[in-house]
């Protein structure tokens, strides 16, 4: 049983008494504070708020709740899995008798979109399974064939969306439980690509590109739910993401319930309402139609759409829905999806919150979107208080937040060897003033944290939650950036651009000093808050341009001459600043100090 001197934590994992303490502290599992009350007494949680501390018959009846529930509890009953109707229409109607709308020619890296015109009777939502086989002839037998699901749009329209991997010509061919739309056909063309696009983005060792080879490095930015604040709000992110320097962005699907997460949407995900409540079985095509219109855009502007499909910060049940409906959404939204160039998965938000699922339901649900993405798109999942498994073959990533106040970063070359995949620590702290730890760090520590992650070969995200009247913060809502970490992360950028290969990889370090880069080409070594007045330096095997970079003012100072052997570099005793050894064959424009001082 559960009593006073139970810890919260374990609480949570019963789903009896989890759902005692949601019926009688309906805010408790969204609290901002939960991470931090999980090893907290039972006793001790229900004095924190005076509303339930002095409501007596209110606690009278938690605790003779919570005294009855077994330490399992009874799991809590979802509805069954909704199989599509092989009957959904009669033998009367017609093998492929649905009118078909092809593309034009489509742009390589662009969404092909084959709609079909049908039944619209019934649920074609849970009635109608449709999917494709589209094949790419290709050249002397290279040709190949994916496997695309279909989804339904509303008023009688179906589609079916690939993205345009090859160039030339695709044929398809239909598979449905719905005769009119069963054994349609036809052929697609796909043209060279617009220019300035280069595909969806894989992993390439440690590090990422596109598919035409074109390196992509992650510095993403974080705005959890700025698709659901309307058209004024989302407007203004775009319009300020166009002039940052952000390459990624971390966003929800679902709307957010959290501090400075107060208002409602426009539409949700399913049709019903908040009071009335959801009909899960029926989707709102007008939201996705909208949240796809808003990942397009971020595409056009050149930045991923990390996209996250559940997070716990819920208040209208999206978080728990039971393993039927997570698994028919997850279908529904990956087949809508994946055919956009610029989509990442993330499984979820802090996984470890979402209390109503275990690690076999993650595994699960990650099959879910593996088996419905035929282009293989990016996936992780996003920690709180402990990391995930990542050596999980499904995982391309590891999306980590901080697991200590102060060091994060400095993990990132460790974190490279036990898992041996990217590192992107999405969630290190933001920059800001709010009164909680992880939302009020300087634009100089913030700055800190991406270049200490950037030496050991990783990246780092960025987030805001300066505090204003609107309670419109960068983090969860977009709006405008006003911080001082943006520029000096565009500085940042442009200095990994000049490696030769385009990133920074851990090297041989000192005790003292973070080294990364490309041996013998290209070293950076990063002295963080520490501000030494001079460093000796012993170079490689080589000649070499030694350069000054000051990461906050954003400065690149070069030693005059060529340098070999043992070199006294100069520094001005600030904090924050690095030293760079470029190869003298190989040298980036830089100022020298002579030059400057000119």
């Amino acid at each position: 049983m559960f009593d006073k001197g139970s810890e919260l934590g374990d609480a949570l994992a019963s789903a009896e008494a989890r759902a005692v303490l949601e019926r009688h502290l309906p805010g408790l599992v969204s609290s901002p504070m939960l991470a931090q009350l999980l090893g907290v007494r039972l006793g001790q949680v229900v004095m924190i708020n005076p509303a339930t501390r002095d409501d007596e018959q209110m606690l009278a009846t938690l605790w003779a709740e919570l005294a009855v529930v077994s330490d399992g509890g009874a799991p809590k009953e979802y509805g069954a899995a909704i199989e599509p109707d092989p009957d959904y229409e009669s033998e009367s109607v017609a093998r492929g008798s649905a009118s078909v709308r092809l593309p034009s020619p489509t742009p390589r890296w662009g969404v092909v979109e084959v709609a079909l015109e049908g039944p619209s009777h019934g649920n074609p939502f849970v009635d109608v399974e449709l999917t494709a086989t589209f094949r790419h002839a290709g050249e002397a037998g290279t040709g190949r064939s994916l496997e695309v699901g279909g989804f339904y749009d509303g008023d009688g329209r179906y589609l079916l969306r690939m993205l345009a991997e090859d160039e030339g010509e695709w044929s398809f061919t239909t598979r449905s439980t719905a005769r009119s739309l069963d054994g349609l056909s036809g052929t697609i063309e796909v043209t060279a690509p617009e220019a300035g696009t280069h595909g969806p983005v894989h992993v390439d060792g440690f590090h990422f590109a596109h598919a035409d080879g074109t390196r992509h490095r992650p510095l993403g930015t974080t705005a959890y739910a700025w698709t659901n604040q309307g058209t004024r709000l989302e407007e203004e992110t775009l319009a300020t993401l166009a002039e940052a320097p952000f390459t990624k962005m971390r966003m929800c699907v679902f709307p957010k319930s959290y501090l400075y997460n107060s208002n409602e949407p426009d539409i949700y995900a399913f049709e019903g309402s908040p009071s009335e409540g959801w009909d899960f079985t029926r989707f709102d095509v007008r939201f996705f139609q909208h949240l796809e219109q808003r990942i397009a855009e971020l595409g056009r502007l050149g930045i991923q759409a990390d996209l996250i499909l559940f997070h716990p910060y819920d208040r209208w049940g999206f978080a728990d829905m039971g393993p039927a409906v997570d698994d028919r959404y997850l279908q529904y939204i990956v087949r809508r999806l994946a055919a956009h160039a610029n989509i990442w998965w993330s499984m979820a938000n802090e996984y470890d919150l979402l209390w109503g699922k275990t690690v076999d339901d993650w595994e699960r649900l990650a099959a879910v979107v593996g088996a419905n993405d035929p282009h293989g798109h990016l996936n992780s999942i996003h920690n709180c208080l402990a990391f995930y498994d990542y050596s999980k073959p499904w995982i391309t990533h590891c999306s980590t937040q901080r697991l200590d106040v102060y060091r994060t970063a400095e993990n990132t070359d460790a974190w490279r060897e036990q898992w041996g995949k990217p590192i992107v620590i999405d969630e290190c702290a933001y920059e800001g003033d709010i009164d909680q730890g992880w939302g009020n760090v300087t634009g100089e520590e913030l700055t800190r944290r991406f270049w200490e992650g950037a030496v050991r070969g990783g990246y780092v995200g960025h987030g805001e939650t300066y505090l204003n009247d609107e309670e419109e913060l960068w983090w969860a809502k977009g709006g405008r950036l006003i911080g001082s970490s943006p520029e000096r992360i565009r500085f940042l950028e442009s200095v990994l651009a000049e490696s030769p290969t385009g990133v920074l990889d851990p090297l041989p370090s000192e005790w003292d000093v973070p080294w990364g880069g490309v041996a013998n080409q290209y070293l950076i070594g990063y002295f963080g808050f520490n501000r030494p007045s001079f460093r000796t330096v012993v170079l490689p095997e080589g000649e070499y341009h030694v350069d000054v970079i000051d990461t906050w003012n954003m400065t690149v100072d070069r030693l005059s001459g060529v340098h070999s052997g043992v070199v006294r570099v100069p520094l001005p005793a600030r904090q924050y600043m690095a030293v760079r050894l470029v190869a003298a064959e190989a040298v980036p424009a830089a100022a020298s100090i002579e030059e400057e001082n000119a």
